[in-house]
């Protein structure tokens, strides 16, 4: 069955362009839940009061990435097949999707944020289960998988529009609308390619449930580069997603999802353009321009306002496509040359986002929740500016760091 999608994928034809459809769905509705309340979240609880609580509901996805990726992502890619995990992962998720409105209220935040991590356990493993299977059915045509994953970000962007479009921006019905697509999903990932789990090594249980295999590719010393860089980026990648969105609100921008949306629609344009990137430039540039590009958004974020300045924060906004493909996208088509030689890529996707979205956005969330809190009550753009510098420079360090400690082999950089 494998081999027949691979086979089919690297071929023109019917069968290719049937392949195609199939993930792209699939990549629509996977970051269409997610996007569907991530994007306006801060927002949502800072008008229900309990923006206090902004920074623990962040951290709730960077554990659970942690803790997902390793009891799910990884060690049960191991023993079940990829698809099966996201029908039940999709579908109980869905269920929770539903609850999690009654509990935005003052008195009962802590128990929405407890919740929150619950369904997040679930979400986050599905992340790097969908890379897998898109991945494995293309096959050795690795270069379809950013047209692929682009659907994922016009997903995020749909999301985004009928958030802003019905009212929802600050509305805790944006977990509702992302239940009815989580639920939908899970009954389509039954139809999904039928990849296998990646092949046991014949290692011990201990050594299968904490994947030493997909670790031991960090003795690869341009990937263990990567990993620590990609970890560290997502330290200011977490402030935006926390406080983009009560930051837009306070500049006076009423259309705040739709307005974020613009950042995916960028997206979705350098999205389509990756696969030529990739293989003109190599990884490295891909990457570094990739980082570059958030410490100059955050200072554009720093320097814009609700009058005159409010062209920095539209321009920051849409910079978002280089932000996230250049890195992101790139490194996962990176992570996966590293590691399908090793017969790992399920558990390396894995790795990613544990480190990624797991530590990384774990430690953004919490640094921006100390900012945050010198913030006064009703705080105006100005009163912004000085927590985006952080951001900002802290991008532009690392960033100078890859660029010196990253040397990619010519073999891996023609691979």
């Amino acid at each position: 069955m494998v081999a027949a999608e691979g086979a089919s994928a690297g071929t023109a034809g019917p069968a290719s362009g049937l392949l195609t459809g199939r993930l792209s769905a699939l990549m629509f509705m996977q970051f269409f839940v997610w996007g569907a309340w991530n994007v306006t979240l801060g927002l949502v609880m800072q008008t229900m009061g309990v923006g206090s609580l902004i920074a623990n509901a962040f951290s709730v996805g960077p554990i659970a990435s942690i803790v997902g990726s390793f009891l799910l992502g990884m060690a049960a890619a191991r023993f079940l097949s990829p698809k099966m995990l996201m029908v039940v992962l999709h579908l109980v998720g869905g269920a929770l999707l539903f609850v999690l409105p009654t509990l935005l209220t003052p008195e009962h935040g802590a128990s929405f944020v407890w919740l929150l991590l619950g369904y997040m356990i679930l979400y986050m493993p599905t992340v790097g289960l969908a890379n897998t299977i898109a991945l494995k059915s293309f096959g050795e045509r690795v270069d379809r998988f950013p047209f692929v994953r682009a659907f994922g970000t016009l997903g995020w962007i749909v999301a985004g529009l009928i958030i802003g479009w019905a009212g929802l921006s600050a509305s805790p019905q944006i977990f509702q609308v992302a239940g009815v697509v989580s639920l939908a999903l899970g009954l389509y990932s039954v139809t999904l390619p039928n990849v296998q789990p990646d092949a046991p090594q014949g290692q011990s249980l201990v050594a299968e449930v904490f994947c030493t295999e997909a670790f031991g590719l960090m003795r690869n010393r341009s990937f263990l580069v990567f990993m620590l860089c990609a970890t560290l980026i997502s330290i200011p990648l977490a402030m935006y997603y926390a406080y983009a969105s009560p930051f837009i609100g306070a500049a006076g921008i009423e259309n705040v999802g739709g307005t974020l949306a613009i950042g995916q629609m960028s997206e979705l344009v350098f999205m389509f353009s990756m696969p030529w990137l990739y293989r003109r430039f190599g990884v490295k540039p891909l990457l570094l321009v990739g980082m570059i590009a958030w410490a100059l958004r955050y200072a554009l974020f720093a320097i814009g306002d609700g009058a005159g300045g409010i062209w920095a924060i539209y321009l920051g906004v849409a910079l978002h496509g280089v932000c996230y493909d250049f890195f992101f996208v790139a490194g996962a088509i990176y992570t996966g040359t590293i590691a399908t030689p090793k017969g790992v890529n399920a558990q390396a996707q894995g790795m990613l986002t544990l480190f990624t979205y797991g530590v990384g956005m774990l430690l953004g969330s919490q640094i921006g929740g100390l900012l945050y809190a010198q913030l006064p009550a009703n705080a105006m753009p100005a009163d912004w500016h000085q927590l985006w510098w952080y951001p900002a420079v802290a991008a532009a360090v690392i960033a100078l760091l890859f660029q010196i400690t990253f040397k990619n082999p010519a073999k891996e950089a023609r691979a």
